[in-house]
């Protein structure tokens, strides 16, 4: 095997990679777009109201 076709090798599984990971963030775009929107549009008794510190401390981001 010589020096390129390794090269080729490699780079294959790294293209899949990089392909993998920004699948992975759209995804998780999307899943946060639809929990705002899911938010934005669920009726107002059903909305907690929560000063953005007491959210922190809550989930241990103080």
């Amino acid at each position: 095997m010589n020096y390129w076709t390794l090269y080729q090798y490699k780079i294959g599984y790294v293209l899949a990679y990089v392909q993998g990971v920004a699948a992975d963030e759209e995804a998780d775009d999307i899943f946060c777009q639809r929990m705002v929107e899911n938010y934005e549009n669920a009726p107002d008794e059903e909305k907690e109201d929560m000063p953005f510190e007491e959210c922190l401390k809550e989930w241990g981001l103080d």
